[in-house]
């Protein structure tokens, strides 16, 4: 950290260049580099705010620099601009939680410092009645508890119980006698410190204890000093910088709505503009007809070709003989010489005489 804080006083001093060589070329800064510090771009580094203080948050380890910061300042508004002030905002948010936090308990404590015990404190005569009825409670006690003793020893186990029901009766009230005393005794022992100690108050922004009614040159050095101004300055940019987003949405919705009004009122035939959108519609509207038209022609022509077709093809196979009709007649020539060679095997068979058939089987089965 130290080394850092040495380069960066040196940078203040000699400029970020100073170790550059005579000839050579020196980088131009842009603010969009990573080495250079979002929220001293955007507003300040909150790292300066609380040097040497309880809330110190240590040297920043970016780049602070017032030419990157005027490029910033100049640049417009784009996504990764927006950005660095989410960037900021929520850190500042952040730390103004952490604070208010610190503030909410410094109130519970001086609450707790600050409140009364129960009753106002007992005066001495009360004192001595109290310590006289604490005595004769114990002394009633014990004899209560004398007898119940004696009444188990008996074998009476009702009368011991009620005895010793009674007894405890006798303790709650001697409990609470006493617990009256130790309140008065605490109640005058807070009242002498706080005779003796001064009010003090929680400071409602960075959270210090301060002094009721104290000298008006300690209340300046506070609210002078760098813890207070740190937090103080903190508080006011944030407060400023969302009230300024917030009006700058609630503008960027406003001209949505005129733009999305302005459109509306276009389409539905409104101005100029509105009747030059009928005209072309209509000559488009008239040039798609004109296509259909042109398409249905089209398809007729082509359909009387086709049918023009099939006829003549139905002409031709009418004046030619079939295939299949020359094929049947084939066939049928075929049957007709199968039929006649069957009827001339069973005339030859038919003038065979029975001993030609006899040796005719008779040398088939010598063949098998």
């Amino acid at each position: 950290m130290a080394v850092l804080a040495a380069a960066q006083l040196l940078d203040e001093l000699m400029g970020r260049h100073r170790n550059t060589n005579p000839n050579e070329k020196i980088k131009k800064p842009n603010w969009e580099d990573p080495e250079y510090c979002k929220y001293y771009m955007v507003k300040f580094c909150p790292h300066d705010l609380f040097v040497n203080t309880r809330a110190d948050l240590g040297a920043c380890p970016k780049v602070h620099d017032e030419e990157v910061k005027e490029l910033f300042d100049k640049a417009e508004s784009s996504y990764k601009k927006s950005q660095y002030v989410e960037e900021f905002l929520r850190f500042c948010k952040h730390m103004i939680n952490d604070v208010e936090r610190k503030i909410q308990k410094g109130k519970q404590r001086l609450e707790l410092m600050n409140s009364k015990p129960e009753g106002p404190p007992m005066t001495q005569a009360q004192t001595e009645k109290n310590q006289e009825q604490v005595q004769l409670l114990s002394e009633k006690i014990t004899s209560l508890v004398q007898e119940a003793e004696e009444a188990g020893i008996r074998g009476d186990v009702e009368q011991a119980q009620g005895l010793m029901k009674l007894c405890d009766r006798l303790k709650e009230e001697k409990e609470q006698l006493l617990k009256q005393q130790e309140n008065s005794h605490w109640s005058m022992t807070a009242e002498l410190a706080a005779a003796q100690e001064k009010q003090m108050e929680v400071c409602p922004v960075c959270g210090a204890f301060l002094i009721v009614g104290d000298a008006q040159q300690r209340i300046d050095d506070h609210l002078s000093g760098k813890q207070h101004v740190g937090y103080f300055k903190l508080r006011q940019a944030y407060e400023e910088m969302n009230e300024s987003r917030e009006k700058e949405q609630q503008e960027k919705e406003r001209r949505r709505r005129e733009d999305r009004e302005r459109e509306r009122s276009s389409r539905s035939g409104g101005g100029l503009g509105g009747l030059g959108s009928d005209r072309r519609d209509r000559e488009r509207m008239e040039r798609d007809r004109e296509r259909d038209r042109e398409r249905s022609d089209r398809d007729r022509e082509r359909e009387r070709e086709k049918d023009k077709d099939r006829e003549r093809h139905r002409m031709v196979r009418e004046e030619r003989p079939s295939r299949h009709d020359d094929r049947e007649r084939e066939r049928e020539r075929d049957r007709d010489r199968e039929r006649e060679r069957d009827r001339e095997r069973r005339h030859r068979k038919e003038r065979r005489s029975p001993y030609e058939r006899t040796s005719v089987r008779r040398r088939s089965r010598d063949r098998h």
